[in-house]
């Protein structure tokens, strides 16, 4: 079984986490069998050679963002080496330096960001102000990217964010477009200080099809992750697997890459 590192993984409260799901499944019209806690999250880890996990959450109102990061802060130093956090902000806030110091003093390790869900356009002011303080403060952010519904996230969106900061590693999730793949691909591929996971695709992109986005971007700039908890770890690697990449480009995408971008020591 090869280790792998889960490199998006959504955590919450026990007392609100099947409220979070529900919410989850009702804005994708998708069935889900996890739970969304953190015990849910290691068990359908352990059984699958998971070794570490990226774990966030995502703020929908500027109140709640210092309290998730508490959470997520409490739950990555409950779990010694299991887990790497990172942050909410939302762009909306009054006080998005203040609440960006209060997640690196909490130990957070980056930013996560969804447009759709947050409501802001990734190539507007609001966007690059909370970019700004992101790029200022070193660490990388994971952003979602992609919703052929709406118009937050969507390729030359994400493009334009990218280069007004080159300096800024960004991890695009979802093959750095979600349902518009193909699209992301050929806007985004060869952008230096992109990244991007394969979280929330395999189930919609025939083998071939990843395979050639994967080669677009290069199996050293692509993350495995599973979506915590959208998709189940074994069904998610049983579709990896179909791909067809070489031993070497999955050695990567399931951990070194991950591993060297989160600074992660075996």
């Amino acid at each position: 079984m090869q280790r792998a590192i889960n490199a998006h993984c959504h955590i919450y409260p026990a007392n609100i986490a099947a409220r979070a799901v529900e919410g989850i499944r009702g804005f994708y019209d998708l069935r889900m069998s996890l739970d969304g806690t953190t015990e849910g999250l290691i068990r359908d880890g352990q059984k699958n050679g998971v070794v570490h996990y990226l774990v966030h959450s995502v703020a929908t109102t500027p109140k709640q963002v210092r309290s998730i990061n508490e959470f997520i802060s409490h739950e990555v130093k409950s779990h010694p080496g299991l887990f790497t956090g990172f942050g909410t902000l939302h762009p909306e806030s009054t006080d998005i330096e203040g609440d960006f110091k209060h997640l690196l003093e909490l130990g957070l390790k980056g930013v996560k960001l969804h447009p759709d869900f947050q409501r802001f356009s990734l190539d507007g002011e609001r966007a690059f102000e909370i970019g700004k303080v992101i790029s200022d403060g070193g660490v990388p952010v994971l952003i979602h990217c992609g919703d052929y519904r709406y118009n937050y996230s969507n390729p030359k969106q994400a493009k334009t964010f990218l280069d007004a900061f080159p300096s800024l590693t960004v991890i695009g999730a979802h093959f750095g477009g979600w349902s518009v793949w193909k699209e992301a691909a050929a806007v985004l591929a060869g952008t230096p200080n992109l990244y991007v996971d394969c979280s929330s695709s395999l189930s919609w992109l025939a083998p071939d099809e990843a395979a050639q986005i994967i080669h677009q971007y290069g199996a050293d700039r692509v993350l495995w992750g599973t979506d915590y908890p959208m998709w189940e770890c074994d069904a998610e690697l049983e579709l990896f697997h179909r791909i067809g990449l070489t031993q070497s480009e999955e050695r990567q995408i399931l951990y070194d890459n991950a591993a060297k971008l989160l600074k992660i020591d075996d």
